[in-house]
């Protein structure tokens, strides 16, 4: 089938570049969110077609996208009468590309095969600026055949872009990036801290580890937007802490402890505990330091 009309439900940070490429890129768009007044922007700036209800987003689309925020929200959208599983034409492809849980994959591919429509899942990672510059690495859980026609749909957005398996392995690995992700978060924020407090200029610190065995995406990218006091939500603190807390299930699951992630799962329950939930991840630095006050 050839995808010609596409739905995006959730136009948040990321979501909202991610439909933006699509409709570059000569796919029709219709989009929802809770926020109708964030659609009237985006038929502004890309000619998304702005819809009050995910039925009306998703009724001739040929591709539906999701990019929500927590996996009770997928299964509403999914779900909830007037969803995309009532609502949604017969072969639909249904593509989940939040950050959620790997069994809920797995039963929404299942429903999605008695209700007539294909569901994949394929999380992505890269942030506001992957999601801006059309760089994300996106994790896909499905059939190939369905991986096969997405996949112009999926290079309009990233660039590292690899089915991992059956429904579910697109979130599996997810959960692998995002433990790597809390571990080079946090490394890299106590990098600057001693940095600090050992009279470096941590500018040129960064530049002299960064291009040695401590290098990495974060470190690159991340690191000197907290060195800057830059905590705008790229990622936001209560999002990571959800990924962790789905990681932490899974490890638990499979009867693996993880302690590093732990750690760093109480770190960010700390800040957000402490009002810091809507920051940036970045802001790991600043709750640092005022824990020294």
């Amino acid at each position: 089938m050839s995808i010609k009309k596409v739905a995006w439900i959730g136009t948040g940070v990321m979501g909202s570049q991610q439909a933006g490429h699509l409709a570059k890129n000569g796919y029709e768009v219709s989009a929802y969110t809770h926020k109708y007044e964030k659609l009237l922007e985006l038929e502004k700036e890309f000619g998304i077609h702005p819809c009050k209800t995910i039925a009306e987003a998703v009724k001739d689309a040929d591709a539906v996208f999701v990019m929500v925020g927590y996996p009770s929200d997928v299964r509403e959208v999914f779900c909830d009468e007037g969803g995309i599983f009532d609502s949604a034409k017969p072969g639909a492809l249904c593509i989940d590309m939040t950050t959620s849980s790997p069994s809920l994959a797995k039963e929404l591919y299942e429903t999605g095969k008695q209700r007539g429509v294909r569901v994949m899942d394929a999380p992505v990672s890269g942030g506001d600026s992957g999601a801006r510059n059309a760089t994300l690495s996106i994790m896909v859980g499905g059939d190939e055949t369905d991986f096969a026609e997405a996949m112009p749909l999926f290079e309009c957005m990233g660039k590292n872009i690899i089915l991992m398996g059956p429904a579910g392995s697109g979130q599996h690995t997810k959960a692998a990036n995002q433990i790597a992700v809390a571990g080079a978060t946090a490394a890299y924020t106590e990098a600057l801290l001693y940095a600090e407090k050992a009279g470096l200029d941590p500018q040129k610190m960064l530049a002299a580890i960064g291009a040695g065995a401590a290098g990495s995406w974060q470190l690159a990218n991340m690191a000197p937007r907290a060195l800057a006091g830059d905590f705008a939500p790229g990622f936001f603190v209560k999002h990571f802490i959800k990924d962790m807390k789905i990681v932490k299930e899974e490890s638990e699951k499979a009867g693996v402890e993880l302690e590093m992630l732990n750690a760093v799962l109480g770190l960010y329950e700390q800040m957000a505990a402490s009002g810091m939930e809507n920051a940036g991840t970045q802001a790991l630095i600043d709750y640092y330091h005022k824990r020294e006050k």
